[in-house]
């Protein structure tokens, strides 16, 4: 069992991950006045309040060194702040599933930026890995009668988040290598939450009394919180440091899966042949585009 533990875990957090795109989902359809800084504040208050103190009882939270600070309050814009914004207006108006999937896509285009920032080669299998992703993309937003069905301000939301999280590996290369990514990643949520907090209090404070706070809407924050900020991030870090980081991009692959599976569990979503094509194309398209992976950086999701 013990020698299987790695891939049991990675494959954990892909479905904590997958399941956050539908959980985010379920809050905008039961919580008519629930907002994404409300739902993303909510987030970043538990995994800081789960996360920090556990770091700590453990001793392992490493003090942020002086020249990394910048670095650090410049990562936490990025993402979780603008990243999360994106993503989660994105989740508003779209599938969960279309935007588990296009998301997925972030690993394709981390080389073409390193490529343009830092001059690394450009492999052909990520220029081919991307089209096809794209195109499965398209194809899974259309109705049967190849209608085109999903909002384009939700796309164009989740295609900024794409763009924000690939601006944040360029960023988050630079510290990498100094802390435990599980460490990075609780200051982010940290230094997140100061930055979103004020921000729902100014724009959404009349939101916050009409909401029900019920027993499933306060299942689904802690949910989001607990298991998708912070466990995902412990299973995934402990299961890349026994595969690699090559090895474990892969299982990065099948968080849309457990997306929709989970979607039509809920009742969120039904099942179309042009969806399982459209997926189908672009789990190709990764598959392709990770065939020669260079290592890279792990990304938040």
């Amino acid at each position: 069992m013990k020698k299987f533990l790695p891939q049991l875990l990675m494959i954990v957090s892909s479905a904590f991950w997958g399941a956050s795109f539908i959980f985010t989902k379920g809050l905008f359809l039961s919580e008519t006045a629930i907002t994404p800084y409300i739902i993303i504040t909510f987030r970043m208050l538990i995994a800081s309040v789960f996360t920090i103190p556990l770091l700590a009882l453990t001793h392992r939270l490493e003090p942020i060194r002086k020249e990394h600070l910048g670095y650090f309050f410049l990562l936490a814009f990025t993402e979780p702040f603008l990243y999360s914004i994106c993503e989660t207006s994105g989740v508003q108006l779209v599938s969960g599933s279309l935007a588990s999937i296009i998301v997925a896509t972030i690993p394709l285009f981390v080389p073409f930026a390193m490529a343009m920032v830092y001059k690394e080669r450009l492999k052909a299998s990520s220029v081919i890995g991307v089209a096809l992703s794209l195109l499965g993309i398209i194809i899974m937003s259309l109705n049967d009668d190849f209608s085109f069905s999903a909002s384009p301000k939700g796309l164009l939301f989740l295609a900024a988040a794409v763009f924000i999280a690939v601006v944040y590996t360029l960023i988050l290369v630079k510290v990498l290598h100094h802390y435990h990514p599980v460490t990075i990643t609780s200051y982010q949520n940290l230094i997140g939450l100061l930055y979103f907090l004020p921000l729902m209090l100014i724009l959404d404070h009349d939101k916050l009394p009409l909401l029900s706070y019920s027993p499933q809407m306060l299942l689904y924050l802690a949910f989001l919180g607990i298991f998708c900020s912070t466990v995902a991030y412990m299973c995934y870090n402990y299961g890349m440091r026994s595969l690699g980081a090559t090895s474990a991009s892969v299982y990065n692959n099948i968080i849309p899966l457990f997306s929709l599976a989970l979607a039509l569990i809920l009742g969120q979503e039904s099942l179309s042949w042009l969806k399982v094509l459209g997926m189908v194309v672009v789990l190709v398209g990764l598959t392709v585009a990770q065939r020669s992976p260079r290592q890279k950086p792990s990304i938040s999701h």
